[in-house]
């Protein structure tokens, strides 16, 4: 059975008065989502606990089913999406320039990574002039990737377990790099620590002292550092053999660490049409029999946007899943779902919200409730409840009829599902 999960990235959102007190993906016309809660189960899902606000990646990562404590880090994957390189003992630290003021011997963030002002092409004088620096044995290598953005590569005794210099909104505090309490590492993160602030120290004297620097940009904020994790193949841990259709570095370094192939996927201007594209090629292809396949479009939208705005591009990405419904009233070896990563407000303060987001399954061996519509509201009437985490997984493999029977064993390896693969029994001569 092929198995295809649509996410639509940070599709969740909430009520607003000018949508009427609807949310946009409630207020929005989305007729082919519809049809396909009407043929299967809905339900609401959260990839960890609700209420806890994810970033992508992590939700992607507890999506596919995989533990917390080996997470291995957003600058660890956009390093590896990127192709900077590094070495598996490396600490990787995303970065970028912005613009602070002083304010009783204290640095406020007055201008964030957007704020900062230039092409690609300008601020790559601001990563050149800070590209390197050394303290204590511990070394730093800056690699610019966007037009303000970068990934720090830490080399030496480092270790990953350290907070965040950015504090991301407007007239907060720059924060000082702290060794994470009660981490496995303490000498380690303490030492990478101290020698982080020394290069952060470095990055603004350095553009301080030279003016048509310091106009554009005067410090260079961290966040979110990882190291590399050896972790268990998708394909070992649900026998499914994946591929990811996306755009951004970081679901290539996702794919790369999870064993997925990896298609990077342009987006263009018009976002239906882009994910027509994405899902057709998951429908096309014959190697593969789990396909994630990826939009930005609603997450990107509520950053930027208006409620309005986003529900208008979820009518526009709905427009892009017709075929995808009608192959599935059509054909009887595809199963899909479509559901988020996590909500995304589109008026908040909040990067990203906790709240859960819909989940639709259809597919021949899926349960039919009762719900027509694709929404956040009447999804939580659905016969799937509430999804966490692993669960979604756990329930396509069953709507699959690929699921082990818990306790049955074959091999020496615990499986979530059937295995293929096992020694066979051998007659061993009569003694």
């Amino acid at each position: 059975m092929k198995i295809i999960l649509v996410l639509l990235d940070g599709v969740g959102d909430r009520s607003y008065e000018v949508l009427n007190y609807q949310t946009p993906l409630e207020a929005a016309k989305t007729p082919n989502m519809d049809r396909l809660a009407a043929m299967g189960s809905t339900g609401m899902f959260h990839a960890s606990t609700p209420g806890e606000c994810l970033p992508s990646e992590m939700a992607h990562y507890l999506l596919f089913g995989y533990d917390r404590e080996h997470f291995p880090g957003r600058g660890l994957l956009e390093a590896v999406g990127e192709g900077v390189p590094f070495a598996d003992s490396d600490v990787l630290a995303l970065a970028h320039f912005s613009g602070v003021r002083q304010k009783n011997g204290i640095f406020l963030l007055d201008r964030g990574r957007d704020q900062v002002a230039g092409t690609k092409e300008d601020l790559a004088k601001l990563f050149q002039a800070v590209n390197s620096f050394e303290a204590g044995g511990i070394r730093f290598k800056l690699h610019q990737t966007r037009r303000n953005d970068g990934i720090i590569v830490i080399s030496g005794k480092v270790s990953p377990y350290i907070s965040d210099s950015d504090p991301i909104t407007l007239g907060k505090l720059i924060g000082s790099v702290l060794p994470l309490q009660h981490n496995p590492e303490p000498d380690r993160a303490k030492k990478t620590a101290d020698a982080l602030n020394g290069y952060l120290s470095y990055c603004h004297h350095r553009l301080s002292a030279n003016q048509a620097l310091c106009e554009k940009a005067n410090f260079l904020v961290t966040q979110r550092c990882g190291r590399r994790v050896a972790l268990k193949p998708f394909a070992d841990v649900w026998g499914l053999k994946p591929m990811m259709i996306a755009s951004g570095s970081v679901y290539g370094g996702l794919a790369h660490e999870l064993g997925f192939d990896f298609v990077c996927a342009d987006d263009g201007e018009n976002p239906g049409q882009d994910l027509k594209e994405r899902i057709r090629l998951a429908l096309n292809d014959p190697e593969h029999d789990f396909f994630h396949v990826h939009t930005k479009v609603p997450d990107e939208i509520s950053h930027k946007g208006t409620p309005i705005l986003k529900k208008e591009a979820l009518e526009a990405l709905d427009c892009g899943m017709g075929e995808l419904v009608d192959t599935m009233e059509k054909r009887k070896d595809v199963m899909v779902i479509v559901t988020g990563d996590h909500s995304t407000p589109s008026d908040s303060s909040l990067i990203h919200s906790g709240e859960t987001v819909p989940v639709a399954i259809a597919g021949p061996n899926v349960r039919r409730d009762p719900v027509k519509v694709f929404n956040e509201i009447s999804a939580a009437t659905g016969c799937l409840g509430l999804l966490r985490g692993r669960e979604l997984m756990q329930m396509t493999l069953n709507f699959a009829d690929r699921s082990v029977l818990a306790t049955h064993q074959l091999g020496d390896t615990v499986t979530a599902f059937i295995p293929d693969k096992y020694p066979p029994f051998i007659l061993i001569e009569e003694l």
